[in-house]
């Protein structure tokens, strides 16, 4: 049986501009050459829906495209995903099964994640349908679960619709997955999954499909718009099963994130602090790489403690990379921000006040350009400085958009330097030399920080493995300063609800995943 798998860039919230191109892949020659055409899991409507799913006209826009699809059905069979109000049940995230302009059968959504519990009703999971002599078990990848070893009835293909939320974890366990099921029903199977940026949210395609023994007969692209006709008797791979490095992935879904960020908010072009050090330059390059260098633009904002070296690294970074940049010293601003407020601080020593002043003058430059220019401000705090509360409320905090507040400073490195694997684009002396906010003078993050790898060591098991300080320090970690790791991550939690939305590339994003109480 010839099974055409789409994996697509479904637009949240809009049905009548997901019909076209739906309406589209049903009538290229590849669907029409195949007996079953299978979407991912939410296409008719887009992923995530939040509480617009709930509301009437939706709905009903909704089941208006899903009726158009059905009309032009004629000779077709394909799976669709969607809200759908289900009579004596409720609203439900459902599968809905057509063939030869009629439903064959409606597969809703048993395991809800949080988010979709508050607006769906629990389905009935995985179903199997007839279809030309083959027992055909469909299901979302959620509910995957239900396929073990002591499921009752066998089928010959198991067919899962996605929308999976990447992290730079899922493909490698969505695989493991898949390959169990294989191993545990002999059956062949189909994984369509969606791709695109809505948010803070990335998906990631990699839909695929297996035969009975498990041999990979097709594999579709990460965050990459693709299809393919698969023949699922075939008994011997025929392609090459695709295993791209986390990082490799990871770089993909933050330029795909940002580009599909500006594209379906209608925006062009970016603005954002270049300093000289990493993180910025990381960011710059994501951006440049999204949205094309003609559309970003940098701000080098240096004060009296910027040394010369983070001025001309951020040069070099925008030489490197085609970016139009202005030079914009904050001194100036500082000192009449100080002279006015001598009054009201009188003879107190300087301390992180007068620090902070500095970032916020930077982060005001900022979204000034932002606003002159129409543009949007990118912000580049990373995931280990936004645990830890180190950077300023409305200064380093600024920007429309978080595009690295998803990876530890570690990780940021690690990209940094696969980025430059080929050809030097970031600055050799911008990831050589010590990280510092150069807000006073000598300053380095070290200061303030212990060190990232051993930070982030701690980090990572208490943030994404869930351990507490007893597991932490049977890890090898010093108690004190795990105790202190801790409660500034825990405190910090406030400042971090005012931050930018991030694009989520971890098991445990903050915000998205992770949540403390305030107080």
């Amino acid at each position: 049986m010839n099974i055409h798998i789409v994996q697509h860039d479904a637009r949240s919230l809009n049905p009548e501009e997901n019909l076209q191109w739906i309406l589209q892949e049903l009538e290229s020659q590849s669907s029409h050459e195949a007996l079953l055409t299978v979407f991912p899991a939410c296409t008719l409507c887009g992923d995530p829906v939040f509480s617009a799913v709930a509301y009437t006209d939706l709905q009903k826009r909704a089941q208006s495209a899903l009726q158009t699809l059905v009309d032009a059905s004629e000779h077709r069979a394909f799976i669709i995903g969607m809200p759908l109000q289900i009579q004596d049940k409720g609203l439900c995230n459902a599968l809905v099964f057509v063939q030869n302009g009629a439903i064959r059968g409606v597969v809703t959504k048993k395991y809800l994640s949080p988010n979709e519990q508050k607006y769906f009703v629990r389905g009935e999971g995985v179903q199997l349908i007839e279809f030309h002599d083959q027992r055909i078990a469909i299901g979302f990848y959620e509910d995957l679960k239900e396929l073990g070893k002591g499921y009752l009835e066998q089928p010959d293909v198991v067919v899962c619709c996605g929308c999976n939320v990447f992290d730079y974890q899922k493909p490698y366990r969505t695989r493991y997955r898949m390959r169990k099921i294989v191993e545990n029903l002999n059956a062949s199977l189909v994984y369509a999954n969606r791709i695109g940026g809505e948010g803070s949210y990335l998906y990631a395609g990699g839909s695929l499909a297996m035969n009975a023994v498990g041999s990979v007969l097709a594999q579709l692209p990460y965050f990459e718009e693709s299809c393919a006709t698969v023949d699922m008797q075939l008994m011997h791979t025929v392609v090459e099963d695709e295993k791209p490095e986390a990082v490799e992935l990871v770089y993909k879904a933050l330029v795909m994130g940002l580009r599909d960020y500006f594209r379906k908010n209608g925006l062009q072009r970016a603005v954002l602090g270049l300093s000289g050090g990493i993180d910025s330059a990381l960011v710059c390059v994501l951006a440049a790489d999204a949205l094309g260098a003609e559309n970003v633009h940098g701000l080098l904002m240096p004060s009296q403690y910027s040394t010369d070296h983070s001025v001309r690294d951020a040069e070099d970074l925008a030489h490197n990379l085609g970016v139009a940049y202005d030079i914009v010293p904050i001194r100036p601003v500082f000192d009449q921000l100080r002279e006015s407020m001598r009054p009201v601080f009188g003879n107190l020593a300087e301390d992180v006040t007068e620090e902070n002043m500095q970032a916020r003058i930077r982060g005001t430059m900022v979204m000034s350009y932002a606003n002159k220019f129409g543009a949007l401000a990118l912000n580049t705090t990373n995931r280990s400085e936004a645990a830890m509360g180190y950077g300023t409320l409305y200064g380093d905090s600024c920007g429309s958009l978080s595009v690295i507040g998803d990876l530890y400073k570690t990780e940021v490195y690690q990209l940094s330097e696969w980025i430059n694997r080929d050809t030097i684009r970031i600055p050799q002396n911008t990831i050589d030399k010590a990280p510092s906010a150069e807000l006073r003078p000598g300053q380095k993050d070290s200061d303030s920080l212990p060190d990232y790898d051993t930070l982030d060591g701690i980090l990572n098991l208490y943030l994404d493995e869930v351990m507490c300080e007893d597991e932490i320090v049977e890890e090898g970690y010093d108690r004190e300063l795990v105790k202190q790791v801790i409660r500034k991550v825990r405190n910090n939690e406030w400042k971090r609800l005012q931050f930018a939305p991030q694009l989520k590339v971890s098991p445990m994003s903050f915000g998205l995943d992770r949540r403390w109480p305030i107080s």
